[in-house]
């Protein structure tokens, strides 16, 4: 059984149709990264997935459990989903240690102490063990989203949905985050990553899926879609985004 199964996910914003019926599954320990040109629907395809939006039609299950069920609690199955936004999304009024800790306390009920040790191992595995004290607005955006990466983390998971992680920082501070993420694949973490970054897709994904105007286009191994793609729309986006972007890995 696939740990993510979204089926047939529809979205309309008015009259915009941003999603057209899309489905796929992720299994347990997996990489699957979703590129595609922006504003074709990748967003609010990972929004759709842990409610914070709700899709107009489709659905969902997380481990076999249906999180687009009207009577599924939803807070429950989203606290088994991390979510590393764009934008980082910290608390700017709480030091690094708080911001990774604070959701273990409020939404695990952790006392304080278990839930400090815990978010210093984490804090640790992102390598910021040494930042504990310091706010968001002394880091930099590298580490920020390292902080955002070890709070998804703490939760103990079972996937992590990632926003374009890198595409809020400058290119110099772009390796860190995807060393990080490496790493968490390397250690089996499922994740389901949207990015632009084409040599993180290439050395990591163990799948990769081309959306566009709200539809997969083709999705299959990085081999395939970067040697031999079925869909000349593909070739043809792949080539346009690795001589844009490049291939950091």
């Amino acid at each position: 059984m696939s740990l993510l199964k979204a089926e047939n996910i529809h979205k309309r914003y008015g009259k915009e149709e941003v999603l057209k019926g899309v489905s796929l599954e992720l299994e347990r320990g997996e990489t699957m990264v979703v590129i595609g040109p922006s504003g074709t629907g990748k967003s609010t395809f990972l929004r759709c997935i842990n409610q914070l939006t709700q899709p107009d039609k489709g659905r969902v299950w997380l481990d076999g459990v249906e999180v687009t069920h009207p009577k599924s609690s939803i807070n429950k199955l989203r606290a088994q989903m991390g979510f590393v936004f764009q934008d980082f999304n910290l608390f700017s009024h709480l030091n690094t240690l708080r911001n990774v800790s604070i959701g273990l306390i409020k939404v695990k009920g952790m006392r304080k102490e278990d839930a400090r040790k815990l978010a210093m191992k984490e804090l640790e595995r992102v390598g910021l063990d040494d930042k504990i004290d310091s706010y968001p607005a002394q880091l930099s955006g590298g580490q920020q989203q390292r902080v955002s990466i070890a709070r998804a983390l703490a939760m103990e998971p079972k996937l992590i949905l990632f926003d374009e992680p890198t595409s809020a920082l400058d290119p110099e501070l772009i390796g860190e985050v995807l060393e990080v993420m490496i790493n968490l694949a390397k250690d089996g973490m499922t994740m389901l990553v949207v990015t632009h970054e084409m040599g993180f897709a290439r050395a990591v994904a163990d799948e990769i899926v081309f959306m566009e105007h709200g539809v997969i286009v083709e999705q299959g191994s990085p081999q395939q879609m970067f040697s031999a793609p079925k869909h000349p729309r593909t070739g043809e986006f792949l080539n346009k985004i690795t001589e844009l972007y490049g291939e950091t890995e």
